[in-house]
């Protein structure tokens, strides 16, 4: 199966604190593409108690991640990371995919989706 998503070892420590802290135990991990901000689309990710039939599962360092088929494409090659700084950690989302982004980092598009730009504020 391919791997459409990469989740590293610093991040799924991290999404596994979150979960038990969350009482997610069990659940899948989802990353997904949304429509919205400057440039159009904008990554999601969320716990989930249920993997659908449009997704593909994947399994890394102990998480089940669910990827559905329709966001598989646009994420496929993309690293999830968590990075600490001085000013605190968070995670971080390098897709080979994007073609651009907005001034604030929260959204991009590809070459072949655009997705639903708004307005930057």
């Amino acid at each position: 199966m391919k791997q459409y998503v990469e989740i590293t070892e610093a991040a799924a420590f991290h999404v596994k604190e979150m979960m038990t802290h969350n009482g997610e135990e069990g659940s899948f991990l989802r990353v997904a593409v949304n429509g919205g901000g400057c440039s159009g689309l904008t990554y999601g990710l969320g716990f989930e108690e249920q993997q659908s039939d449009d997704d593909y599962l994947l399994t890394q360092h102990g998480i089940q991640i669910v990827v559905s088929k329709e966001d598989a494409g646009i994420l496929e090659g993309t690293k999830v990371d968590y990075k600490e700084s001085l000013m605190g950690g968070g995670f971080t989302i390098d897709n080979p995919n994007a073609i651009a982004s907005c001034g604030c980092g929260t959204s991009f598009r590809t070459a072949k989706k655009v997705g639903t730009p708004e307005a930057c504020d």
